[in-house]
């Protein structure tokens, strides 16, 4: 399901996307270099996704020593960084690993690759190695102004989406849906189960162990890389304890009572009964 942007936002967006992809188009011909390709974009950033360029927008952002091209600030809180090469340059990993840096060095979770056509957002984590997942990638050349969905990217990078936490929340919704937690769904117990229901209706004289289903969804319906790996063990992680957390708390059980003793603790007799043992105790000895 796709971010809807506000009417208004939609409408500048839309206004805006045909205005700049001639632009792009002949920057593109032209083959502008790094400078006048951050040109260009701090237009767009104001222009397409609604930032004050005057205030919001940062050109030239110190980091350590070197500089990042753009960064966003609201508020006077930093929350993107942008990595512009020049509008010919292909996207590559030491680009990546160059903003990746930035974003380590001052602590900013999102982190933007483009050449002003090409557009990659990364979200970064900061463990140890620091890790990085590319959250969404689009061409400007290639969206439709005229579909909601196609614009949706732009939302999530725009200022309206970044005030309403639409980023963040699309990396969530993709997260939950993506193919390693599916995977691990998959193989939980509780769906294991419910195939060996249906397989039970397909032959009813057939017994089906879970292990073995499990190890024909494992090996041979699922793909290698879903089932394997550092994502696919977090994911299993995941849906193990979300299982958990959902399954009913067992009641302690209720310790028995402890029967009474017999005989030893037993009421007392009445006296013609403890008269009538004694006489049964002076025949037997006769």
């Amino acid at each position: 399901m796709a971010t809807a942007a506000p009417k208004r936002v939609a409408n500048r967006m839309s206004s805006a996307l045909k205005k700049f992809q001639p632009i792009l188009k002949s920057a593109l011909d032209r083959d502008v270099n790094e400078s006048d390709t951050v040109d260009v974009m701090t237009d767009m950033l104001a222009e397409l996704f609604g930032y004050d360029k005057y205030v919001e927008v940062t050109s030239e952002y110190k980091i350590r020593g070197t500089y990042c091209d753009l960064a966003i600030e609201i508020d006077g809180q930093l929350r993107l960084l942008i990595e512009v090469k020049a509008i010919g340059i292909e996207l590559k990993d030491k680009h990546l690993r160059q903003a990746i840096n930035y974003a380590a060095n001052e602590g900013v979770d999102w982190v933007v690759l483009t050449n002003g056509i090409n557009w990659q957002v990364y979200r970064v984590t900061f463990t140890k190695p620091i890790k990085k997942e590319l959250v969404v990638e689009f061409d400007l050349l290639e969206l439709s102004p005229r579909s909601p969905d196609e614009m949706e990217p732009i939302f999530l990078l725009s200022r309206e989406g970044l005030g309403k936490s639409a980023l963040p929340d699309y990396f969530a919704r993709k997260q939950a849906m993506s193919r390693y937690v599916i995977g691990a769904i998959l193989l939980s117990e509780p769906i294991l189960k419910a195939v060996r229901r249906e397989l039970k209706k397909v032959s009813p004289d057939i017994k089906f162990e879970l292990d073995h289903i499990k190890g024909v969804v494992d090996k041979e319906v699922l793909k290698r890389e879903v089932a394997e790996g550092d994502k696919a063990v977090a994911a299993r992680k995941t849906v193990d304890k979300a299982l958990k957390s959902t399954q009913p708390k067992k009641k302690p059980k209720k310790k028995p009572k402890k029967k009474q003793q017999e005989a030893s603790v037993a009421e007392p007799s009445s006296g013609a009964e403890v008269i009538g043992i004694e006489e049964a105790r002076e025949e037997k000895r006769w």
